[in-house]
Formats: C-alpha cells, structure tokens, sequence
C-alpha cells in the first residue's frame, strides 16, 4: 500500500471511530493493535490540545486564569488529566465497545495507580522504553480483553510544574518530554 493509500485508509479509520464505530466491530477487520493505536492517536491529540493551547497558554504563559483540581470552587480550568478522566466517563455511558483511563506508576490521586498487573508491567515497559508501546491480554470478570499501554509525557510546563510541585505527588524531579503515566485502553475480545 501506499504512502497516499495508508493515510487515507488510516484517516478512514479515525474518522469511523470518532463518529461512533465500535472498536470490537472494527477489529473484526483489523488487528486489536491497530484499533487501539487509532484511539489512542484520538485521545492524544485532544490532550495535547488542551493542554497545550489551553491550559498551557491561559494558566501559564499569559496568567489569565489558573488550573486547578478544585476548578469549580476556584473558578478555574479543569486540569488535563480531570478532561481526559471526564471524557472516559462520558464514553463508559454510551459504550461498552473499549475503555481508557489515564494511570500512573506516580499518581498524585491514589486512584490512578494501576491496580492490575498488566497495568504495572505496560506502565513499567513504557517508562522503560520510551517511544514504545505495551500490548497485552488480560482476564477480567470472565472477560478477556485486548489492552494496551501508552506514553503519557509531559507535553507543556503546566504538567511538570504542576506535578512536581504539588503537595500530594510522590515524584517531584519531572522533565519536560518525560513520561510521567501511561494511558490504559481496553477492548473486549470477542470470543
């Protein structure tokens, strides 16, 4: 295929899963891998905008207003990872087709830690392995599913500073471009 051919195939792709196709039936024509690696570039890129041209540029550049995890008392913006925990609630109302999360090997919130052992070894691997991504499968609840592991770094100096100066963080020594979670996306495997 080529290079012309796989972007329009790969646009195709992202546009079905934005406008609502499930991951499961999508799979059945395509690696869980691929499926994955496609939500994940969905996700990331929101992230990274918010983050970026948001709360990067609102809360720290130009000092308009500040992020804060108590955003409504403070009249503030949430913070990126409160989006992205908001966003994976809304899909876990309307399907059941995959689930994402944004987990930590150093949460600020205990209930980011991974609380699998996939979920410990995918995050260990990406920490380990930057720029590489960590599939495997797992059985949960007699369900088995397709879950994979990627990279969350640091992409602005919101994110750094925030974590590594906020009171409840186990790590404080964060750089810019550095991993500091992973997000965790799961498919069930259809039998």
């Amino acid at each position: 295929m080529n290079s012309i051919s796989k972007k329009i195939k790969t646009a195709g792709l992202a546009a079905m899963l934005v406008t609502g196709a499930s991951a499961s039936a999508l799979a059945e024509g395509m690696p869980y891998e691929t499926v994955s690696d496609l939500l994940h570039l969905v996700m990331k890129s929101d992230r990274t905008v918010y983050t970026k041209q948001v709360v990067n540029r609102l809360a720290v550049k130009e000092k308009v207003i500040k992020a804060s995890e108590h955003f409504d008392d403070d009249k503030a913006l949430p913070l990126p990872a409160q989006m992205f925990r908001f966003g994976a609630e809304l899909v876990a109302e309307e399907t059941d087709e995959f689930t994402y999360s944004l987990l930590s090997l150093w949460p600020i919130n205990k209930q980011n830690a991974p609380a699998t052992d996939l979920e410990k070894e995918g995050l260990q691997f990406i920490a380990d392995n930057p720029g590489e991504n960590f599939y495997g499968e797992e059985e949960l609840g007699g369900v088995t599913y397709f879950t994979a592991v990627y990279a969350d770094v640091g992409v602005a100096e919101a994110c750094v500073s925030c974590h590594n100066g906020h009171k409840d963080s186990p790590r404080t020594d964060f750089k810019l471009g550095e991993v500091m979670g992973g997000v965790v996306i799961r498919i069930p495997k259809e039998e």
